[in-house]
């Protein structure tokens, strides 16, 4: 075929390749390609690949041509030839081919014209799966992926057109994506600079809040063909995709768009699509990289921590969905970044609470209230994502995230490792106390130690149980929760929810194992802590139900878990102790604690009696309950914690029949081979450091006075003699020759008793006499004018008329005190 307007003799002149372009393009373009001649055009492209890059050239001039003279039926046929010309050639040679072919693709995206962006897009995306048998040097792509990005944003007049416009956009992106991120030497498409346009692009057609659950969760009826000509399946798909092949190095390029593009739309607030973005970020990338968009997330969210409250809230609560899906798998070494972080953040959130509270006390002002509350958010979401992110860790693991947390805890005494809360005072401490533990409760749900030695060592039982964390109800609930989730290895507390008198316990199913050699040395070590904190948990004036409900619990659950012979005789030492409490009420608490504490003593007894099965002792604790049923019912924990219960205007001490008796008790046990000896020693908890601190430091505690607790005496008659303590009997303590024989006597005595006698009762019973002393030694003292300065060492006694005598302090005896 004669190309139109030109001779013969030009034509047979022309190089044979250009006639062989000429003769595939007919007279009229609508008959379209010609087909024959493309064949030879084909035949001529493959015996003579040398030539391809000539045939590419001439095919973009003339597209060129036809583009700006609006023939598109031409530009049409001259793609169509150069699809074909493509994909039938395979060789090194097509190199030069590509450069042309990828020139006229620009032409065409460039044109504005809707149908030939279109036929470059799709023409593009048959070229991006061609597999090359060797690299491109030089080639690049970031026209087209401006070019491809820009398309994504369309804003045509006609939404059939948009659409069809972003769709192409989406294809062409994808298309650049499988054309370079395979290839090492087209790592420029990971530059900020592309992916910045890249990422925006997808979210931008994904971003559409109806289609966020389908696009989790998509539906199984849609079929292939809708979901293509969808944008945001299709970008998704394509966003999944880049995801997916991203690798070490460069994971963050390709975060750190998305943060951008929801920062700039404001989409955290509200931010149901962030955490569908995050959730696909999560699961498209490579498992071992998890742990690059958990640092991201949190880098992001430092940055900004002065951001309105629920933009933070809205930025954890993505972080909480991704870390619970890195949790199932490697998430590297940012746990503890993790927590430390989050901690961090909930410091800064009571801080903003806090200056909030006080300027809207100040001012007045509502915003301020609800600004507030917004901080409330932000706390509920550390805390749930830091519970539910450590929940899914494996036990070994957990149980360091629970001492790192407990370290974080405020309490007195504590080490620098906790947060600093010296600016919030004690209304901010209280709410980083609470904060803390309840995600250390949900850090510990479900978490199952061996030994209770291993789940409760001491850097984390200590601070836990410290009279800091007593001073309100709600902290000792879920210090007692805590406590619960670690104690209870067979999921016993749920047959034990809600304080009553069992009738049978074994309808219950109790599990247990025999209790072990560590778990044996542990209550040995740490048992007395744990019988003071339930012994002043029920001493305190805040208590409600609950309280006492998990008071019970907890005696319940040591008698499941670490309760052998001894420990079974401690815990009715404790529980007669609390009985004594609301008999005696030497604390003045109100008539409904002390029925309470009756209860529990009465609930918790009739459960160790079924556990131990002394019949004797469950005789005795039977009588004393069907007693109560009928004399007194507001002893029992079925009536006291019902909404309206007539409460007895005082609690007589004679009358025995409805109290749990030392003796009757000791004696039902006795006979069963158990050792009731220390039932007649009454409880009484230990001092710790925390109580010393919080006390001045007395003269005993210099004089390291060490305490006689002879057999038989009793409190009353140490008492008196403390109270004969004069002037004379000082004088005759210091001579040593009339007393050697008596003081050898009882040394002896003292060293006997301090190696036999149980330790709380060696140390009960030394707190006592030394405030006795104390107490007597300040009034002598204080009944004389002021003396003279006395010889260091040396103390000086006023022996009547002003007269004093300096005597050494080594050299004074007590009757009642050994001095060293």
């Amino acid at each position: 075929m004669v190309r139109k307007g030109v001779c013969c003799c030009c034509a047979a002149l022309r190089p044979r390749y250009k006639r062989l372009v000429d003769n595939i393009f007919p007279e009229d373009p609508k008959d379209g390609l010609v087909k024959a001649d493309m064949e030879k055009l084909t035949f001529y492209a493959v015996s003579a690949p040398e030539k391809l890059d000539r045939i590419g050239a001439y095919l973009a001039e003339r597209l060129s041509r036809d583009v700006v003279r609006h023939r598109y039926g031409y530009v049409l046929i001259a793609m169509e030839a150069l699809d074909q010309l493509l994909m039938a050639c395979r060789s090194q040679s097509i190199k030069p081919f590509v450069e042309s072919f990828l020139h006229m693709v620009a032409k065409l995206l460039e044109s504005g014209e809707p149908k030939l962006q279109v036929l470059g897009t799709n023409s593009f995306v048959k070229f991006a799966n061609i597999e090359e048998d060797t690299p491109s040097y030089h080639r690049r792509y970031d026209f087209f992926v401006s070019q491809f990005s820009a398309m994504c944003h369309s804003y045509h007049e006609d939404p059939e057109v948009q659409n069809e416009i972003r769709i192409a956009g989406i294809r062409g992106i994808q298309g650049v994506v499988r054309k370079t991120v395979n290839d090492e030497l087209q790592a420029t498409i990971w530059e900020p600079q592309n992916m910045d346009k890249i990422v925006p692009s997808l979210l931008f057609n994904m971003h559409k809040i109806e289609d966020v659950d389908s696009r989790i969760c998509p539906s199984s009826s849609a079929s292939g063909g809708e979901k293509e000509e969808n944008p945001s399946a299709l970008s998704e798909n394509c966003f999944r995709e880049l995801l997916g092949r991203a690798t070490y190095g460069n994971m963050n390029h390709a975060v750190r768009p998305v943060f951008a593009h929801l920062d700039h739309h404001r989409l955290w607030d509200p931010n149901e699509f962030a955490v569908a973005i995050f959730k696909i970020i999560m699961y498209s990338i490579q498992a071992q990289y998890s742990h690059h968009v958990i640092q991201e997330i949190l880098a992001h969210l430092d940055s900004r921590r002065r951001d309105f409250p629920r933009v933070r809230a809205g930025i954890i609560q993505a972080l909480l969905q991704a870390v619970a899906i890195a949790a199932k798998g490697s998430i590297g070494p940012t746990v503890l970044e993790v927590f430390n972080t989050l901690l961090k953040h909930l410091r800064f959130s009571v801080d903003f609470e806090l200056s909030d509270r006080r300027s809207s006390v100040s001012s007045a002002s509502f915003s301020a209230s609800a600004k507030e509350n917004d901080e409330r958010i932000v706390q509920n979401a550390i805390i749930q994502t830091i519970g539910f992110f450590g929940s899914n860790l494996p036990d070994y693991h957990r149980s360091e995230i629970m001492l790192f947390i407990m370290g974080k805890v405020p309490v007195l005494g504590a080490t620098s490792h906790t947060l600093d809360t010296s600016q919030f005072g004690d209304l901010g401490t209280r709410r980083i106390q609470i904060m803390l533990l309840r995600s250390l409760l949900m850090v510990t749900t479900g978490y199952s130690a061996k030994t209770i030695s291993a789940a409760l060592p001491a850097p984390f039982l200590d601070p836990l149980l410290s009279p800091s964390l007593m001073d309100d109800s709600e902290l000792r609930q879920l210090v007692l929760e805590i406590l619960h989730n670690v104690i209870d290895r067979h999921d016993n507390r749920v047959k034990l929810r809600g304080i009553r008198i069992i009738p049978d316990v074994s309808d219950l199913k109790i599990k247990r194992d025999k209790i072990s050699r560590q778990d044996v040395n542990f209550i040995k070590k740490h048992g007395q802590q744990l019988y003071r904190h339930v012994y002043l948990g029920c001493k305190e004036e805040d208590n409600v139900q609950k309280n006492f409900e998990l008071l019970y619990t907890t005696l319940a659950l040591m008698t499941i878990e670490l309760a052998n012979e001894e420990v079974v005789i401690d815990l009715i030492r404790v529980a007669i102790a609390l009985q004594d409490i609301a008999i005696l009420n030497e604390d003045n608490l109100p008539m409904f604690h002390r029925c309470s504490v009756m209860a529990v003593v009465a609930a918790y007894l009739n459960f160790l009696s079924q556990m131990i099965a002394v019949p004797a002792f469950c005789q005795h604790v039977t009588k004393v309950i069907e007693t109560r049923h009928v004399e007194a019912p507001y002893f029992l924990p079925e009536t006291i914690f019902r909404e309206k219960c007539n409460l007895p205007k005082s609690l007589e001490k004679d009358e025995t029949s409805l109290f749990f008796l030392t003796n009757q008790m000791a004696e039902s046990l006795g006979g069963s081979g158990y050792c009731v000896e220390r039932l007649s020693v009454p409880y009484v908890p230990l001092v710790t450091d925390e109580d010393r601190l919080s006390r001045r430091k007395s003269i005993v505690d210099t004089l390291s006075i060490q305490v006689d607790i002879l057999p038989g005496c009793s409190l009353d008659e140490k008492a008196n003699s403390t109270e004969e303590i004069t002037f004379e009997t000082l004088k005759q303590a210091i001579d040593n020759n009339g007393l050697e024989e008596q003081e050898k006597e009882r040394r002896r005595l003292v060293i006997e008793k301090f190696q036999k006698a149980p330790f709380e009762e060696i140390a009960a019973q030394c707190e006592t006499k030394a405030n006795l002393l104390h107490d007597r030694l300040t009034q002598i003292l204080e009944r004389t004018i002021r003396p003279p300065p006395s010889p260091s060492g040396t103390v000086a006694i006023n022996t009547g008329h002003n007269h004093y005598q300096s005597i050494p302090v080594y050299e004074m005896k007590f009757p009642d005190l050994c001095v060293y």
